[in-house]
């Protein structure tokens, strides 16, 4: 198993935010996590990519990385796109997706041109400043940061946040190339659309648990999770 995560608790100052999660993600395998505002999810990515300390059991490729620091388990081929869109505002967007190049020996498996191929708006602001980008293309400038680094997961979360329908779609198709290239994607997501279209396996969260796993025939047939958990 890729990702392997075992009774991860998480806490905010004496609140007791996530409380025994357990999943795992298989190489290129697509897993959403679903679940209201509010409930862990986010949580749940800062706590594996070590920005909220981690307490429970967390591997990747066999490898223990609760405790390391979040620069150190990136390296070991873990991404993380957060959903506040942490870009460099005053560099360029090409400049953006420099930064996210590991210095390695060996070639990754995307090219600057696989993003602007992907994503024609960054490609005609390749020079621009990040910062006058829209909220939309700031979102995927972040994505495709993430992916120069190579990632063998990726976790994004809320990707679709705020975007308008045509970029919505961008994204899907995205997501469908990131896991064709093998990449496993761990995809938090408010959109049921999309994230049923598109991941092999979801679950869903609830006051800090996994209340539901299975694959997305089973969540749409299960009307009682879908109105407990999901429906607003």
């Amino acid at each position: 198993m890729l990702l392997d995560v075992r009774g991860l608790n998480a806490y905010y100052g004496k609140s007791h935010i996530l409380q025994g999660v357990d999943f795992d993600v298989a190489r290129g395998e697509i897993v959403a996590l679903l679940g209201r505002n509010g409930v862990g999810r986010s949580t749940t990515c800062k706590a594996i990519m070590g920005l909220v300390p981690p307490v429970g059991e967390i591997s990747f490729k066999d490898q223990p990385i609760a405790g390391l620091r979040p620069d150190q388990i990136a390296h070991l081929g873990l991404g993380y796109v957060p959903e506040d869109r942490q870009i460099f505002p005053t560099l360029t967007v090409q400049q953006n997706l420099e930064l996210g190049v590991k210095r390695t020996r060996r070639s990754g498996r995307w090219s600057f041109d696989d993003m602007f191929n992907l994503f024609p708006n960054l490609s005609v602001r390749r020079y621009n400043l990040a910062g006058v980008l829209s909220g939309g293309e700031q979102q995927m400038l972040t994505v495709c940061r993430t992916l120069m680094g190579d990632p063998d997961l990726i976790i994004i979360d809320e990707p679709t946040e705020g975007l308008a329908p045509k970029l919505i779609t961008q994204v899907a198709i995205l997501l469908d190339e990131i896991a064709r290239r093998g990449v496993a994607i761990l995809l938090v997501e408010q959109k049921l659309t999309i994230a049923l279209k598109i991941a092999r396996r979801v679950m869903v969260m609830g006051h800090g648990r996994i209340v539901f796993k299975g694959t997305p025939a089973e969540l749409k047939g299960n009307e009682a999770v879908r109105r407990e958990w999901l429906e607003v």
